[in-house]
């Protein structure tokens, strides 16, 4: 049974609805005022276009994580290994500019898809030993995130350590020859990076509604036994998803060492992976509306640093604020599912073939287109 417009609009608003509601009590538990706390976010976020740039650069890696979640999610594949991801594209990126004398039109490409093969090579690791020796993807990908945030802390403290006297939490500068340029002083955005992140949208996006190999992933993610059966590769498909994701976190730990740090930090990533596990759950796997909820967290959190200046407020009182709407979302989207569930009898098969016909019938006709 198809969904009224107006209810999948609730399905929406009432979760949101909810999530502010909590963080507003919490706010007023402490002493402060709701209102107020919401307006220095909003002003923290928009008050100028320095500030607006400042969530498009915390946006542009947020938005290629969840784009390559998207691609790991939709083959049924937890892939929890995006932070070391993000980090072995840094630690690419970060060799290619310290290493690679070139002009910077040349440079600057070459780092990029350094850095795309590095995180594209991570995420391989974890597909093969997950399909080769029974290793999942979770304990996988943890392990591994914790294997090159060590070694980005031993070529820091050790073979890319500053001269005496340096700062001991990063390396030196990066050559400015090797750096992504700013799209202009007043709004400092690398242009190449958000046209590479448009891009990256479109293109994934396309992929899972127009391919072939979008819909053996969701074959893959649906049953992988049945798609075995079918036909599908389904060990195929689940490297090449892990490695387009990787490929994607490669891009964005470039940019944070080439354009937001101009260095190579231990916690580079800042977090970015597994906020980006947050979304794609937050959106249901749905990549037409993972980069507009990035966008709103990246808002949030670029917000938050007004709450220490002006309300004397812990900034992370926006990672509450996130944390709790996705927590609403998620259990409204099970009680959902009950209630779906608890229709009466006469309706439920009906509903249960239509979907079941439904969605291979679609994903036929957009691999064929």
């Amino acid at each position: 049974m198809k969904q009224h417009p107006a209810l999948r609009v609730l399905y929406v608003i009432i979760p949101v609805l909810v999530s502010l509601a909590v963080t507003s009590a919490l706010v007023i538990a402490v002493g402060e005022s709701p209102f107020e706390v919401f307006e220095k976010l909003w002003e923290g976020a928009f008050r100028n276009t320095e500030s607006v740039a400042g969530v498009v650069n915390f946006w542009i890696p947020l938005a290629l994580a969840c784009m390559g979640l998207i691609i790991t999610f939709t083959a049924g594949l937890w892939n929890i290994g995006m932070e070391g991801q993000i980090m072995m594209g840094a630690l690419f990126a970060s060799w290619a500019a310290r290493t690679i004398q070139l002009p910077p039109e040349l440079l600057v490409p070459i780092e990029l898809i350094i850095a795309a093969l590095g995180g594209a090579f991570w995420g391989f690791v974890v597909g093969v030993l997950k399909t080769r020796f029974g290793v999942h993807e979770i304990f996988g990908g943890v392990g591994l995130n914790a294997l090159v945030s060590v070694y980005a802390i031993y070529l820091i403290s050790g073979p890319w350590r500053q001269p005496e006297g340096g700062n001991a939490q990063s390396t030196e500068p990066f050559p400015a020859n090797a750096l992504l340029n700013p799209m202009s002083d007043v709004f400092p955005v690398s242009l190449i990076a958000l046209l590479i992140t448009v891009a990256a949208i479109l293109v994934v996006i396309w992929i899972l509604r127009g391919t072939r190999w979008g819909l053996n992933l969701k074959a893959t993610g649906k049953n992988p036994r049945s798609a075995l059966l079918l036909g599908v590769p389904t060990t195929r498909s689940t490297l090449s998803a892990f490695m387009a994701c990787g490929l994607l976190a490669g891009l964005a730990g470039a940019y944070r060492v080439l354009f937001t740090y101009d260095s190579l930090r231990p916690n580079v990533s800042g977090g970015i992976g597994f906020l980006a596990l947050l979304v794609v759950l937050l959106v249901g796997i749905r990549p037409l509306w993972a980069p507009i909820i990035a966008f709103v967290f990246a808002a949030i959190l670029a917000g938050s640093t007004r709450l220490r200046v002006s309300l004397q407020l812990d900034s992370s009182l926006a990672g509450v604020l996130q944390g709790t709407l996705v927590l609403v979302v998620l259990l409204f989207n099970g009680l959902r599912q009950r209630l779906t569930e608890a229709r009466p009898a006469s309706a439920a098969p009906a509903a249960h073939t239509s979907s079941t016909v439904s969605a291979p019938t679609s994903g036929s006709e957009g691999a064929a287109s």
